[in-house]
């Protein structure tokens, strides 16, 4: 990878910098509205739905939460991972990029590390878990880049990446830690913030209304804590940012683009066997250096990198992360789908996963948003997976599954009609 010390600072100009260098190679990928969500999310969960969660007992907390979904399952790939893919290349020497890269990957920077390869003209080489998914590994196959097999910890991972470069010399291009990646991945920020703005200036009604207040936002001991009244009162502002985080490229790059700002980025991860890293390193105020899960959220199944953490640790620059379970990421999955007609994998739902379900977040919305509420963006960081993977996650008894399919009626009754659509 390039050298750490000819690497740009990670601050928003840097940002900007890389967006400048891939935008030609990316898409400026749309961003969605729904009231059918907003109005879900700023209605209160009922009591019996907190039963069994560390929230049982407590008052639902009632928000006011209007969503901008920034769809990264439409980018090149699939996924966001291109962005830093290709910036990391922007930034190698010509020497550097003919020795070819290397890196390893579940999926999404595997396949955007070897189309931005291939878009360069060198080799790729790519090491997967061997559990990865076979459209991902078919994929990554299919931009010319050859694959190596490994177990699914990163330390397996890193260990066959060290032979091969050992055997090639080929340079590595980490999926998170790097500065090249950070910044690379922070670039889809800016393009929220611009396009939300945008949106909201063909239509008011997408946004909640603001009022100039206190740049505190309810922070005690007068601590503004980095945030500022800049962009606060004005239609199109973006109160917060949720993102997945597994490595912590994305969100720390988002950190980074949204930090002279006055918009809050919040992390986003799933708990199932001791995924939450982020959430749990950052209550122990200690970076937690491994992980191994096998949440569905595939792309989150990795600890945080060291110079992530150096970001996400910053409260400054992140203000929480939340962790959900496999039934709450499973249900944003299904509204996404459903309701706004995104098809997305596990790991993007994440985010949607705490505005609607943790009730620490939500009532900090109501806290400090008020009766005005806050905008806040979701990112759907990527889409890359199957209909038979969807369908198994989402595999019910046949009796349910007739009815839903309209084989049958409400009683269970078989009666065939000639009903139009």
């Amino acid at each position: 990878m390039a050298d750490i010390t000819r690497t740009l600072p990670l601050e928003r100009s840097s940002v900007q910098s890389a967006h400048e260098r891939i935008k030609q190679h990316i898409h400026r990928t749309p961003v969605l509205t729904s009231n059918i969500l907003n109005n879900l999310a700023s209605t209160s969960q009922s009591p019996e739905a907190l039963i069994g969660t560390p929230f049982e007992g407590q008052k639902p907390a009632h928000p006011k939460i209007n969503f901008f979904f920034k769809c990264e399952n439409f980018q090149r790939i699939g996924a966001f991972k291109i962005r830093g893919a290709f910036h990391a290349l922007s930034r190698l020497s010509e020497e550097e990029l003919a020795r070819g890269v290397v890196t390893h990957s579940s999926g999404n920077h595997a396949q955007a590390l070897a189309l931005a390869a291939r878009t360069y003209d060198i080799p790729a080489f790519i090491v997967m878990p061997t559990i990865s998914t076979p459209s991902k590994i078919a994929a990554t196959q299919g931009y010319g880049a050859k694959v190596f097999f490994s177990g699914s910890t990163s330390d397996e991972r890193e260990a066959v990446v060290r032979d091969v470069i050992k055997d090639t010399g080929a340079i590595l291009v980490p999926p998170y830690d790097h500065p090249d990646i950070i910044l690379g991945q922070g670039t889809m920020a800016l393009e929220l913030e611009e396009q939300v703005a945008e949106l909201v200036q063909q239509d008011l009604t997408l946004s909640v209304q603001h009022k100039p207040h206190d740049s505190t936002n309810g922070r005690t001991n007068g601590q503004s804590n980095g945030f500022t009244k800049s962009h606060m009162g004005k239609p199109g502002h973006l109160d917060a940012v949720i993102a997945p985080i597994g490595g912590g490229g994305m969100l720390s790059g988002i950190a980074t683009a949204f930090s002279p700002t006055s918009t809050q980025v919040f992390g986003a991860e799933p708990s199932f066997e001791g995924a939450d890293d982020a959430r749990r390193g950052l209550a122990a105020q200690k970076r937690i250096e491994k992980v191994s899960t096998l949440t569905i959220a595939d792309g989150l199944r990795t600890p945080v990198g060291l110079i992530p953490w150096s970001i996400i640790s910053d409260t400054q620059k992140v203000r929480g992360v939340f962790a959900v379970s496999e039934e709450q990421i499973l249900a944003a999955m299904r509204l996404l789908l459903e309701r706004v007609k995104v098809f997305v994998e596990p790991s993007a739902a994440v985010g949607l996963a705490v505005a609607l379900f943790d009730e620490e977040w939500r009532g900090l919305v109501e806290r400090e948003g008020g009766a005005e509420g806050w905008n806040v963006g979701i990112v759907l960081s990527g889409g890359n997976t199957t209909v038979e993977a969807v369908g198994k996650m989402f595999e019910v008894k046949e009796s349910k599954a007739e009815r839903a399919e309209g084989k049958v009626g409400r009683d269970g009754e078989r009666v065939a009609e000639g009903v139009a659509g």
